[in-house]
């Protein structure tokens, strides 16, 4: 169902719960309350009878229907367009998850375009309505306690992300690198996504904060932002972390790499060497043996008194020689 809740609040008390948005806007009017829409991947027709009715500016509405939107906070007269990046940490794939919420931000309404599970608005609404002094500082109250609560499911989206960190650790100076340049990479890449999501909050929040005296929004509700703000804060310098981590354990895990196969280079040149050392070693007598043991008549020198201890000699002498001689080389 698009419409997942649709109520109008008068004095920060829920009055109503219309049925469709022709009686929310009938209600609004006839009470002077404030209507708060929450749509989930709504129809053109429905976002185009709720622009209709706001006069929400095309290019906004545009940006809501078309989706796929950087996290942004935009102006329209007097209606605030702010464009969030939720995400959620899944347990069973390691991986990270992002949403994309739509927010409207009226003098007498709010209307969310949400296009994922992420964020639970439900709770957001029933914590409003269990505070109605909150409700009473009207539609930016609303606005506070959505990036509030966007900033607040980041945390076991980052815990998620330093447990594979730490993963990543353990394997890296562990001796096993089975695919774990992949796995690094693949990291890196979500918290990358993970800080383009939060790093433009931090500019929305200064931008809500500096223009609160000018719309006259309530100390208490710009203590909260700042609260936020400080929360916001500190998520990007741990997911800057994050990131400095992810490059130093991609470069060490290259170095490694290469030192592994620099040893195993050297290993196996060694081996050549005493195979070559011992191959040119067992030449020299092959090659005595093989002449002065064929069985060939006309050979004087084997007729000789001292004929084959002179070859057995000179078999000895060539293979001490070609010993030593690779041996001071450290071939064997």
């Amino acid at each position: 169902m698009p419409i997942v809740d649709n109520a109008v609040y008068v004095d920060g008390h829920r009055i109503t719960d219309p049925s469709n948005l022709s009686e929310t806007f009938e209600h609004m009017r006839n009470h002077h309350g404030m209507a708060w829409i929450g749509l989930y991947r709504p129809t053109e027709d429905e976002v185009a009878a709720v622009a209709a009715e706001f006069s929400l500016h095309p290019l906004a509405v545009e940006d809501a229907l078309t989706g796929h939107q950087r996290a942004k906070l935009e102006r329209y007269g007097d209606v605030l367009f702010a464009v969030l990046r939720p995400a959620r940490y899944d347990d069973r794939t390691e991986s990270v998850a992002f949403g994309e919420l739509h927010v409207f931000v009226g003098p007498d309404f709010v209307v969310t375009v949400r296009q994922a599970d992420s964020p639970d608005l439900a709770q957001v609404r029933a914590r409003m309505e269990q505070q109605p002094e909150l409700l009473r500082m009207g539609p930016e109250a609303i606005l506070y306690a959505i990036l509030d609560q966007v900033v607040d499911e980041y945390a076991p989206v980052t815990a998620g992300v330093e447990n594979d960190i730490d993963e990543i650790e353990e394997v890296l100076f562990g001796g096993s690198d089975a695919g774990l340049s992949q796995r690094i990479y693949g990291l890196a890449r979500e918290v990358i996504a993970l800080h383009k999501s939060t790093l433009p909050l931090d500019d929305m929040l200064q931008r809500l904060l500096q223009g609160s005296d000018k719309y006259g929004v309530d100390i208490e509700l710009q203590r909260s932002l700042r609260d936020v703000l400080d929360h916001v804060i500190r998520l990007n310098e741990r997911i800057v972390a994050f990131r400095s981590i992810l490059e130093n354990a991609l470069t060490v895990h290259s170095t490694l790499v290469t030192q592994r196969q620099t040893d195993t280079s050297l290993e196996q040149n060694d081996q050549v060497k005493k195979i070559s050392g011992w191959a040119a070693i067992l030449f020299g007598p092959s090659l005595v043996g093989t002449i002065y043991g064929m069985n060939f008549e006309n050979m004087p020198e084997l007729r000789w008194t001292y004929g084959y201890p002179m070859a057995l000699g000179l078999m000895v002498a060539s293979s001490v020689a070609l010993y030593v001689v690779f041996k001071r080389k450290h071939w064997l």
